[in-house]
């Protein structure tokens, strides 16, 4: 690989998350020379999404690469007497407090693997039921996988023997069950006393969510077990962070306002959409948050509530008044573009978004290696810029600029970083939040802070027209910025939406919320609000990238792409749209095409687009 690859480029990127992507895409587009490596084995980072095996792969390779460092000393060989090395970091220490649960029967046959899978992926050993689905994907014997099960719930001497226990290390995780897992029971407790709140904060939320089209019949709830998940392993589509709740319509249709609280909302948002020119409106209340704002207008609580929690949806406690009224402008300006939704969700899932860019860079010429880890970057000692990097091989490699994944900066560059946390949690159900007669395809629920310190909660739901889920499920993603582990920050909202899967409550049919069959929590890091400044002795050409940040768009991420790209290409338009089809020539046709252009018609040459990129067929980038 080190050996195919050209010495010298205009631009190396570092990680393929969704704003390295894009920067890489729009580069490239713009004539750079873009190199885009990245030690995973998959692309898009922390915004990559998976099939079931794939993910209990993932969760395996957290867990085999926590304690593993590699020492690679073929760097040195590189650096000259008048240079200096910047050592990146061979760990990734952006997931932590990883937590699997599984409650569907556990019917495992030696038969059973993931169907159409080109390739047996080894799953998570991080709990009982990621080993038993390990060895089903491996088709080994039924036995052996309960033995391998068994062994791996026994714990060893640096695991928690509390399963409440909140000092989980980054590989650690629960093994339970639906026989021994303690949320069993409590749920079963707290369901009469959080019933009729859950109703009420699903109903509300429902009412004011997008109408969509959707003609597929709403599945019955039958039994599915673990043997049904992992063969219909590629039906999922689990994206590590999930990024998708209504129309006009929708809000002046809710029987959750009055007709004068309908007027004053059309009142309030009228003002939201032609803010900025009327800044004396505001300007004294630039210094408090969107919720304190809300108070001093006339607003019911209601409306307040809706506002905050369904149109804007920002923070009641961190959200500037502008913070919130951009939100709320953003918003409005994006119904009726595709429907009446403002929110547009991928099929396949969140992670499409950064393959799709890198597609887009490999189209124009840039060259991906995955699977490619790089050592250090090479920093001249007197100018203090960053003149190459030296990769696995101890290939040198020379470039102008250098973008980098924050999750690849050493401890000693980030010592001064203090990074915020989000905590995630990815369900699997068997039926929706939202009444059976319901036709959305993509929820969105929010569960307002019950406590001081907690942060509200977004709920998105997926059903199995979106490509994210097997059919007769649901997948649910679970976000808010962290307080405690990701489960105990939002436990208390699955409890009050679902109940854990039983072999006994399968055959009621009365059962009144949708059932878990598998969970995961896990917490991620936030590094979207880290100044540059924090970072010890970077480069001037070297820009750094966050992963994602905990709202609900993935505005910061094109912002950060946007900004970076600016500073490499300054002269240069930011994406521009792609060219006409009928303008793109393919290889082996261009000298064919210039002979018939100059014979034919050599009047039109001045109409002839300046851009002369050759093209190729939009395939995968090779790795």
């Amino acid at each position: 690989m080190a050996d195919n690859l050209p010495s010298d480029f205009d631009v190396i990127v570092i990680g393929t998350g969704l704003p390295e992507s894009i920067i890489a895409a729009a580069c490239s587009r713009s004539g750079q020379r873009v190199l885009h490596v990245d030690s995973r084995s998959y692309y898009g980072g922390n915004w990559a999404s998976f099939s079931f095996s794939g993910l209990l792969s993932w969760l395996k390779e957290y867990q085999e690469n926590s304690d593993v460092v590699t020492e690679n000393s073929m760097w040195q060989e590189q650096i000259l007497e008048n240079e200096e090395a910047i050592l990146l970091s061979s760990k990734d220490k952006t997931i932590q407090h990883v937590e699997v649960f599984c409650y569907a029967s556990q019917d495992l046959h030696k038969d059973v693997e993931e169907a159409g899978a080109l390739q047996k992926n080894p799953a998570s050993v991080m709990s009982a039921q990621a080993t038993e689905a390990a060895e089903a994907a491996e088709a080994a014997e039924a036995a052996e996988a309960t033995e391998a099960a068994e062994a791996a719930c026994l714990p060893t001497a640096e695991e928690s023997l509390s399963t409440r226990s909140c000092e989980l290390p980054a590989e650690q995780s629960q093994c339970t069950g639906p026989e021994s897992s303690p949320q069993v029971n409590d749920a079963e407790v707290g369901e009469k006393e959080t019933q009729s709140d859950a109703k009420s904060s699903t109903e509300q939320s429902s009412e004011i969510l997008p109408k969509v089209q959707d003609n597929t019949e709403t599945p019955k709830r039958n039994v599915i077990t673990y043997s049904q998940i992992i063969k219909e392993g590629r039906r999922f589509n689990i994206d590590l962070v999930s990024k998708v709740p209504c129309s006009r319509a929708d809000v002046f249709n809710s029987k959750q306002l009055t007709m004068v609280e309908k007027r004053m909302l059309m009142k309030f948002l009228t003002f939201c959409v032609e803010y900025e020119d009327h800044p004396d409106e505001y300007k004294a209340y630039e210094e408090t948050t969107f919720s304190e704002y809300l108070k001093t207008q006339k607003l019911t609580p209601n409306l307040q509530y809706f506002v905050l929690h369904s149109i804007a949806m920002t923070s009641e406690t961190t959200s500037s008044t502008v913070d919130g009224l951009k939100a709320t402008k953003k918003f409005l300006q994006c119904l009726g573009r595709y429907g009446n939704t403002p929110f547009l969700f991928p099929l396949y899932g969140q992670g499409e978004l950064p393959q799709c860019f890198c597609r887009m860079c490999a189209v124009f010429g840039g060259i991906y290696c995955l699977r490619h880890s790089v050592q250090c970057l090479v920093v001249d000692k007197e100018s203090r810029k960053c003149k190459a990097i030296v990769d696995q091989f101890g290939q040198r490699i020379i470039s102008k600029h250098f973008v980098i994944e924050d999750s690849y900066l050493s401890e000693n560059t980030c010592s001064g970083v203090q990074y915020r946390q989000i905590s995630r949690a990815v369900l699997i159900t068997d039926g929706s939040v939202l009444k059976p007669d319901s036709d959305q395809q993509v929820s969105i629920l929010t569960v307002p802070a019950e406590e001081s310190g907690s942060f509200a909660v977004r709920v998105i739901e997926l059903c199995s027209s979106t490509m994210t889920c097997m059919k007769g499920t649901y997948l649910v993603h679970l976000t808010c910025m962290s307080s405690k582990t990701a489960r105990e920050d939002l436990e208390r909202v699955v409890q009050k939406l679902f109940t854990p899967y039983t072999e006994i409550e399968a055959e009621n049919e009365q059962v009144e919320k949708p059932r878990i069959l598998w969970a995961l929590y896990f917490n991620m890091r936030d590094s979207s609000d880290i100044s540059r400044d924090c970072y010890n002795d970077l480069p001037s050409n070297v820009y750094v990238c966050s992963g994602p940040d905990c709202n609900l768009g993935n505005d910061n991420a094109v912002q950060q792409a946007e900004t970076v790209f600016q500073k490499i290409c300054p002269n240069e338009d930011f994406c521009p749209a792609p060219p006409n089809p009928e303008d793109i020539i393919l290889d082996g046709d261009s000298s064919q095409q210039e002979v018939s252009e100059s014979s034919v018609i050599p009047e039109t040459n001045s109409e002839t687009p300046k851009e002369s990129t050759v093209l190729g067929d939009s395939e995968e980038p090779s790795e």
